[in-house]
């Protein structure tokens, strides 16, 4: 964000000339990215989580707001997710997808390979934005939920953003070389 308004300060010819200040920007483009669910959409989603918890009580959620109560993140992973990162979690692949969802959310699935060559689910989220504090939240929640396991290698795409953020939540473990990015 930075970089872009210093572009148009420059292009207004100083910092008098603007009408607006890059703090404005923030709040703008958080504004717009913020979950559209409506009335009652993040109680709704509590409700049902807790609902599949109390029924199968290691289902695992956890749900990131904002300051106004209102969904920027969740992750969720059912017991067969759980149990499959035990045995299939040593390497994870990760990524987001690239279309959004009607609420402008994307996709974000953790994936592992099991004994048969297949793809095996170990967790999935739902994230408004894709920047380093998101992916930070992401990696720290899928880690306690996995018990903080972590694997020794997670494929991604060369978005930089998620390799920012496996970098600083490989930091704070005690492991020596988990969570490396391929």
């Amino acid at each position: 964000m930075h970089k872009s308004y210093n572009s148009t300060v420059v292009e207004a010819s100083c910092f008098d000339n603007m009408t607006y200040v890059e703090k404005d920007c923030i709040n703008f483009i958080d504004k717009v990215r913020r979950l559209r669910l409506g009335q009652g959409g993040t109680t709704a989603i509590q409700a049902y989580f807790s609902k599949m918890q109390a029924r199968s009580p290691s289902f695992f959620f956890n749900m990131d707001l904002n300051e106004e109560c209102r969904l920027r993140n969740v992750f969720w992973a059912n017991n067969r997710s759980r149990e499959a990162c035990k045995e299939f979690g040593d390497v994870v692949t990760f990524d987001t997808t690239y279309l959004t969802n009607k609420h402008d959310m994307s996709f974000a699935p953790f994936v592992g390979v099991n004994h048969h060559g297949q793809s095996t689910l170990l967790g999935c989220g739902l994230v408004s934005n894709e920047d380093t504090n998101t992916f930070v939240w992401l990696f720290r929640t899928w880690l306690k939920c996995m018990n903080g396991k972590a694997p020794d290698g997670i494929i991604t795409d060369q978005d930089r953003a998620m390799q920012n953020a496996i970098e600083i939540v490989s930091r704070t473990l005690n492991t020596d070389g988990a969570c490396g990015t391929y």
